[in-house]
């Protein structure tokens, strides 16, 4: 299932009806701007996992992720060694996969130390200078659906990477750049598409 999808007969993004908790994402939480970087490096976290996976697959396992992964709190999770990645590896309620654990904490590695670098109360706007310091609307439509990369998406790959990122590939970065609400690719016949443009209007001032 992807969340590029053609929109539903009632205008609604169409991939949001596949089941309850993808519709409860849909209608409160994908497309709007973040407001903390933790929410910011939680779904760089779940987009990690989801490379080779659908992603209903991670947020059906998502509050398993956030009990064994320390509430993806970066500081915790960057002094992960080989034991801590052996305990949880072969519990069923997460993704068992020994590269995205090991990436997880190299990320959460990398995190501190932009955070290090930029502060904390730039984490933010740090992001959202790869869309230009401000939501970028996708207009989509049946005459513009959404990529699975950008040229913003492929800055922020390469940005990240050469930061000391891993798995952070253009897609895997225009995911984020959609949960996020930088990037606002609800269809225009969407009710969330203006809802999520008046919280980044808000958000911009």
């Amino acid at each position: 299932m992807s969340l590029h999808s053609e929109p539903a007969a009632d205008g609604q993004c169409a991939w949001a009806n596949q089941s309850e908790l993808l519709r409860a994402f849909h209608d409160h939480e994908w497309g709007e701007p973040v407001a903390e970087p933790a929410i910011l490096f939680e779904y760089l976290v779940l987009h990690t996992f989801q490379l080779g996976f659908d992603f209903p697959v991670v947020l059906k396992r998502r509050e398993g992720f956030r009990e064994l992964l320390e509430n993806f709190d970066p500081e915790r999770l960057a002094r992960w060694g080989e034991a801590e990645i052996e305990e949880v590896i072969v519990n069923p309620r997460i993704l068992r996969n020994r590269r995205k654990l090991e990436a997880t904490v190299r990320n959460a590695q990398a995190w501190l130390q932009l955070r290090a670098e930029v502060g904390e109360e730039e984490l933010l706007p740090f992001f959202y200078a790869y869309v230009g310091g401000r939501t970028v609307d996708g207009q989509r439509s049946a005459a513009s659906p959404a990529p699975l990369s950008t040229p913003e998406s492929i800055a922020m790959s390469q940005d990240l990477k050469r930061r000391g990122f891993v798995m952070t590939g253009p897609m895997t970065c225009y995911n984020i750049l959609q949960t996020a609400g930088m990037v606002n690719d609800h269809w225009l016949t969407c009710r969330r598409h203006a809802e999520c443009a008046a919280l980044s209007a808000d958000w911009g001032r």
